[in-house]
């Protein structure tokens, strides 16, 4: 990588995307919603975590490789599904090379702006995600392309309640782009000239059609139909989750849980794994941190089904703190974002590198040989730190 792309942290990555992405683009990464409670609680609650390092001791060697839904990677972090990543023109592509570079696994949104044969032709270690959108027949259609494409797996993600507004407000994001919206656009776009010029030389305007929601080969509907449909889509039950992971017959995520009641669940549905998430804090303002969350969980379900865990993840020892309360692995989202903006494919290998050079060196100050020796006794967690939740108040 170039020197002069190299960043030695996330908050540069992210200061660096703020320069070079449009106002209303940049603002679409930030996401978050209402006052953006939990998206500031996601990350602040790592830095009330504490190590408990060793002075004598550390191993000359550490091992981060581990598994996730059959899948064998190098270090205990994932790619995150992130939809329309067309911040720049290779998109999720860009992403899937990077992650296979570092000999990881990605979650591909069905709100992609690629479609899924072309991605997993840059990585084959693919997880697809779908939202319950549209009808049976509907659902079963995407999940047949996902196995026809070659898919390791199926992550399915509910928790998702359509909160729009933002007391920052909210970015402007088309509906298409049509000539005029590009030319509406245009001064927004100017005022970015490295990143205007990116997209000029292909000729084509950022994709914000989501090709996974339609059959292989057509462009698939505008973001915002399928978001529409989706809005008007009832709720799925824990009997459609069941079916869902019937028809699939493979390794299935189900995504979104904060609740031990709700994991429990989700283990008699037959899943092989969830993610204590709370969706990035995009969801509903005043969930607590996922962090908070997870020991609960994994003490409820960890021996049972493989636990994940998603939310504010910003350096190698947030991966580590993850772990040791109880996570197999950790998913990533607004991180490799920042970092695709920053410098498409090596920006996302950038992360990747500083996230496995903070892991190791917790591992490193732990005393740990393994990210499979992490526990809690390497963790300070004060008083009231932990949110446990669906389970009946002791008497």
């Amino acid at each position: 990588m170039a020197r002069d792309l190299w960043f030695e942290t996330v908050a540069i990555a992210q200061q660096r995307a703020k320069k070079r992405l449009p106002k209303s683009v940049y603002s679409s990464l930030i996401s978050a919603s209402e006052k953006g409670v939990t998206v500031a609680d996601n990350v602040a609650a790592f830095s009330e975590l504490g190590f408990a390092p060793h002075v004598i001791g550390a191993p000359a060697k550490r091992d981060m490789a581990t598994s996730v839904l059959g899948q064998d990677i190098s270090m205990p972090v994932v790619i995150s599904p992130t939809g329309v990543q067309a911040v720049v023109p290779e998109g999720e592509v860009a992403v899937a090379r990077a992650a296979a570079a570092r000999g990881t696994a990605m979650g591909l949104s069905s709100f992609a702006s690629k479609p899924i044969e072309e991605v997993i032709e840059a990585n084959p270690q693919l997880f697809f995600q779908i939202y319950w959108l549209g009808d049976r027949d509907a659902i079963a259609a995407r999940v047949e392309r996902a196995r026809a494409a070659g898919a390791a797996g199926l992550i399915v993600t509910t928790d998702w309640s359509f909160s729009h507004g933002r007391d920052w407000g909210s970015p402007k994001i088309p509906e298409k782009m049509d000539l005029r919206t590009m030319l509406r656009m245009m001064p927004e776009g100017l005022s970015r000239p490295r990143w205007f010029l990116q997209f000029a030389k292909t000729l084509q305007p950022p994709n914000l059609r989501v090709p996974n929601q339609g059959r292989r080969g057509e462009p698939g509907p505008p973001f915002f139909h399928a978001y529409g449909e989706w809005m008007g889509t009832p709720p799925p039950t824990w009997e459609d989750i069941a079916w869902l992971r019937e028809l699939w017959g493979g390794p299935f995520m189900l995504k979104g849980v904060m609740r031990v009641d709700d994991a429990k669940r989700a283990v008699d549905a037959g899943v092989s794994a969830i993610s204590v998430s709370n969706h990035g804090g995009n969801n509903l303002d005043g969930t607590p941190a996922s962090v908070r969350a997870l020991p609960a969980i994994a003490d409820a379900v960890g021996d049972q089904i493989e636990v994940l865990f998603d939310g504010g993840i910003r350096r190698g020892s947030d991966v580590v703190k993850a772990l040791a309360l109880g996570a197999r692995a950790v998913m990533i989202g607004r991180a490799y974002l920042w970092g695709l903006a920053a410098a498409g494919q090596p920006g996302v290998e950038n992360v990747l590198d500083l996230l496995r050079a903070g892991i190791d060196s917790a591992l490193m100050g732990l005393g740990c040989a393994s990210v499979h020796d992490l526990n809690r006794e390497h963790v300070l967690i004060p008083d009231g730190f932990e949110r446990v939740l669906g389970v009946p108040p002791a008497r």
